[in-house]
């Protein structure tokens, strides 16, 4: 009987750490971005993206030219909101897709 409980226990603790935290994981992708820039004259560079809030976090605001990564199908993308890497300070968040651009130009 206690040998049960311990594996009931221990299913219980699995099944709870496979649960997906959320849409804001794109910190944690092991895939090392594409070059591209900013190909908007603005774009809002956010922490993180909740699927119920849309993006949460400004983090700063990111000028045209500036250096960016996304992977297409590699790097998710949820509502338009593409996660991305910021090579100024190297740290991720998300900004709108239509601001990617000019893959491969530096």
């Amino acid at each position: 009987m206690p040998g049960t409980l311990l594996r009931a226990a221990a299913v219980a603790v699995a099944a709870v750490l496979s649960v997906p935290l959320g849409a804001g994981a794109a910190h944690a992708d092991p895939v090392v971005p594409r070059h591209a820039v900013v190909s908007c004259q603005s774009a809002s560079f956010y922490a993180n993206y909740d699927s119920a809030r849309g993006p949460v976090g400004l983090k700063r605001v990111l000028g045209h030219g500036d250096k960016i990564g996304h992977t297409p199908g590699a790097h998710p993308v949820y509502n338009g909101w593409a996660a991305s890497f910021d090579f100024g300070p190297n740290d991720w968040g998300y900004l709108r897709i239509e601001c990617v651009g000019g893959y491969d130009s530096w």
